[in-house]
């Protein structure tokens, strides 16, 4: 065993309590809409929550992250209203019955959450020319993504409920924080306590749509490549363990 590995099977090694808890914070993670409570987050909670966001990993190492904090009550509501006026396009894209459904729906916590938080994507961070981005120009927008998933996990690690709210103009965004033009708005998020987690993903249990089977997207050496039978069966064992909670 090199020295390495040793390190590895040493100090580094996860116990199986954090196996199941990493498991468990994947799984329990929600899209948290209309169930933020006003307890402010604690300074204490949101630097954890911040530097997992800030450990993500990023192309080229660039980190092109920011992360603006909106608590204005008055900067929100501009937030809230270009939110509205985004929703009410995308209703109206909705035919009949579908888009009854949609209007029922609670997509956005911007005022009712403590906190909102943008996470922003500076493409010019580190010059033109990035290390692992210079045939796919997108990969720090993907980091940013990263960033952005760290954050959301290590909310619910803490307790704390995080809803994405995408039904909002870019340009619009771009316009109420008085971001640069190099800078991307990724995700749009609002952060707080919760009176409740919902045991499936709301739009789940609200009929919008069912999880797809995990034995249906995976495939071999191409997009219309065979099945693993062995490996199907085991894909199939695993969602259901997924669902009734018991694969940890």
């Amino acid at each position: 065993m090199t020295e390495q590995a040793a390190a590895i099977q040493g100090d580094d090694a996860l116990t199986e309590a954090d196996r199941q808890g990493l498991y468990r914070v994947l799984l329990s993670r929600r899209d948290v809409r209309g169930q933020f409570m006003p307890d402010p987050v604690p300074d204490d909670v949101l630097a954890r929550i911040l530097t997992a966001a800030h450990y993500a990993p990023s192309v080229g190492f660039m980190q092109p992250w920011n992360f603006i904090l909106v608590r204005s009550p008055e900067v929100r509501g501009r937030v809230k209203a270009a939110f509205q006026q985004a929703n009410d396009e995308a209703a109206a894209m909705f035919d009949g019955e579908r888009q009854a459904v949609y209007r029922s729906l609670k997509l956005e916590g911007i005022m009712d959450a403590p906190l909102n938080i943008c996470v922003t994507c500076d493409r010019d961070r580190v010059g033109p020319v990035v290390l692992g981005r210079t045939h796919i120009p997108t990969m720090d927008l993907y980091s940013t993504v990263c960033a952005v998933e760290n954050l959301w996990l290590a909310a619910r690690a803490e307790g704390l409920g995080l809803g994405w709210v995408s039904i909002i103009s870019e340009p619009a965004l771009k316009e109420i924080l008085g971001l640069p033009e190099r800078v991307v708005p990724v995700a749009y998020l609002c952060l707080g306590k919760v009176s409740h987690f919902y045991a499936k993903p709301e739009l789940a249990a609200k009929g919008w749509r069912r999880r797809l089977d995990l034995t249906d997207l995976v495939c071999l050496d191409g997009w219309d490549g065979p099945k693993d039978g062995a490996l199907a069966r085991e894909l199939a064992r695993a969602q259901d363990a997924a669902e009734d909670g018991t694969l940890i």
